[in-house]
């Protein structure tokens, strides 16, 4: 599966985004997909996931509550919804796609698409 990811931008704190990631090859419902981002000179860090039957999704404790992530079948994309946004989201944002066991561990994702850039500012 192939993986693009899309809709990073500038905002304001407060704002809200909503980040894309269409996949082409495999439909979305055959993988667990999750988001992931990485801010300057940290680590990658789950954001979060769904999984591949599209009942359950898990979040890191520090979106819960303002962030969304769904998918959507015909269109074969998922989305990352992001409100109340913070300076400390900035990062950049990846989705990735497992077929394994539903992991929230960003090494158990075998494929990844190419970051959006998302940047709040306070």
């Amino acid at each position: 599966v192939q993986l693009q990811a899309y809709g990073g931008g500038l905002v304001q704190a407060g704002g809200s985004l909503r980040l894309s990631c269409a996949a082409s090859g495999r439909t979305v419902s055959s993988y667990h997909m999750g988001w992931f981002r990485q801010a300057a000179g940290k680590e990658r860090e789950f954001v979060a996931s769904i999984r591949r039957t599209g009942e359950s999704t898990y979040y890191a404790d520090s979106v819960k509550g303002r962030f969304t992530i769904s998918r959507d079948g015909v269109k074969n994309t998922v989305y990352l919804q992001m409100n109340s946004l913070k300076p400390e989201d900035t990062a950049l944002y990846y989705c990735a796609a497992n077929r394994g066991t539903w992991a929230l561990n960003l090494r158990e994702y075998e494929y990844w698409g190419h970051g959006t850039q998302v940047t709040v500012s306070s």
